[in-house]
């Protein structure tokens, strides 16, 4: 694998050898075998655990990092093109983490660059890493990936953890429930590709009866920054709110997933109940990181 950069058409063999890989740190920690190798962070956007994730993989897997947090930190603020930007950290590091708003970002810089990208974020269209550890989680709480009933709740149109997600399903042929609020549904395309690989879907207004079906819950955050009015916001959010109540008729093996961070779309009541996962799921994003280090730079 030279560079990270999608889901799309990734092979089953390649997923399954890195979750595989990924679980080999998590249960016995890794050597630092990355001794002497640099990875620049390049986040244009803001980040957290993607971020942080990746700095404390390679720092445990005896590597450095160098890198910026913000555009404005770089000379991108003085009109320096991301093609230039990308070349120049290429000679200072042995991989690049890039997260950039724009879509395709990360296919531009692994066409500059002769070390390994990996695609953190590109604007509305990948987060592959992301999905790499939902898959992790997923497998890690249900004890497969096949045949799973899934409910994917939230902003579905912009969601890109959604996206590079829905892009891997082929491989497992879930049952998929789609529930998002009026304008923010999944876009054609996307049904059109579940459809060609005969995945099962169906679109729903509420959670509410689907609810004692589902194995997983992946609930996105409804973007409060696309809406001018917040009380819009608040009133298009409520429907689509996960509650303790909501959750009573639940299977017990029912987990709920969210890429983080959340606002209100998960209330906090529910952190108490075992159905929620969404802790260990950030957590997973360590060893899967690591996984990935170890497979571009080794």
């Amino acid at each position: 694998m030279r560079h990270l950069l999608s889901t799309r058409d990734m092979p089953k063999e390649t997923i399954l050898g890195l979750l595989d890989r990924a679980d080999q740190h998590k249960k016995t920690p890794p050597k630092p075998n990355l001794q002497g190798k640099i990875l620049a962070t390049c986040f244009f956007e803001p980040s957290t655990r993607t971020r942080l994730s990746f700095e404390t993989a390679m720092k445990r897997l005896g590597g450095d990092v160098i890198g910026f947090h913000a555009a404005d930190h770089t000379s991108s603020k003085k009109g320096e093109s991301l093609q230039d930007t990308i070349r120049i950290m290429a000679q200072y590091a042995d991989a690049i983490a890039i997260r950039h708003p724009l879509e395709g970002s990360a296919a531009l810089a692994a066409e500059v660059s002769d070390k390994p990208v990996i695609n953190c974020g590109d604007g509305s269209n990948q987060h592959p890493t992301q999905t790499l550890l939902d898959l992790y989680t997923i497998r890690e709480s249900q004890g497969r990936l096949e045949g799973l009933q899934i409910a994917l709740v939230g902003d579905l149109k912009h969601g890109r953890t959604v996206h590079s997600l829905l892009h891997t399903f082929n491989h497992f042929k879930p049952r998929i429930y789609l529930i998002a609020p009026p304008g923010l549904e999944l876009p054609k395309q996307q049904l059109d590709e579940l459809k060609a690989h005969g995945i099962m879907f169906s679109c729903h207004q509420t959670l509410d009866s689907i609810v004692p079906k589902l194995d997983i819950i992946y609930c996105t955050r409804i973007q409060h920054e696309r809406f001018n009015d917040k009380i819009e916001h608040a009133e298009l959010v409520k429907p689509y709110r996960i509650t303790p109540e909501l959750l009573e008729p639940a299977k017990p093996n029912l987990r709920i997933l969210h890429p983080l961070p959340r606002l209100n779309e998960i209330d906090p009541a529910v952190d108490k109940l075992p159905h929620a996962y969404y802790f260990e799921q950030s957590q997973n994003g360590l060893y899967v990181r690591q996984a990935i280090l170890n497979t571009v730079l080794t």
